[in-house]
């Protein structure tokens, strides 16, 4: 992949790829600092990358490799030196834009409560849940190409899909929401 390559390559895919590392980091400056770690990862390997190929892919799999990564360090440094939780020093997450102009500032604040509520419960579901519903929902995957990040059978993404899903509506249900 050439300059002009890698530069559509961002222009086409960075949003999603954006989306996908702050939902995964599950705060927008952690997820910032993911999609640069992976952006800089694609520059360094630029030249063995195929535009061909599916480019986003192993975009997704790279920022997946960096965020396991930095969670195994994290998990180290906290069983040698304790400190305060990251969750206490990091932000609430990104807010959602409202495009719609005409709406009233109640609907406006009660949609990103609603969109916020739904964010938390999904990053409360195992990890092994909410990558491929985050890759599913967030970066516009299909279950093959998930299947191929995570390295598992489709069925089993399938099947994770499924469970999250469920685990969704339960808690959903049992908060009294009922869209």
């Amino acid at each position: 992949m050439n300059n002009d390559e890698f530069e559509q390559f961002v222009l086409r895919f960075g949003k999603d790829i954006l989306r996908f590392c702050r939902m995964t980091a599950k705060d927008a400056e952690s997820g910032d600092d993911l999609y640069q770690d992976t952006m800089l990862k694609l520059l360094e390997k630029k030249k063995r990358l195929d535009s061909g190929q599916n480019a986003k892919s192993y975009a997704l799999s790279t920022s997946i490799y960096l965020w396991k990564n930095k969670k195994k360090k994290y998990a180290n440094r906290m069983r040698l030196v304790p400190i305060d939780s990251m969750d206490e020093m990091s932000d609430e997450g990104y807010e959602a834009s409202n495009h719609d102009n005409e709406a009233s500032p109640e609907h406006i604040i009660l949609q990103q409560n609603e969109i916020e509520m739904i964010q938390e419960l999904v990053a409360s579901l195992p990890e092994k849940y909410r990558l491929p519903i985050y890759l599913y929902y967030s970066a516009d995957m299909q279950i093959n190409e998930i299947s191929e990040i995570l390295g598992l059978p489709e069925g089993t993404v399938k099947s994770r899909m499924r469970t999250a899903k469920k685990q969704l509506k339960e808690k959903l249900e049992a908060i009294g929401y009922d869209r």
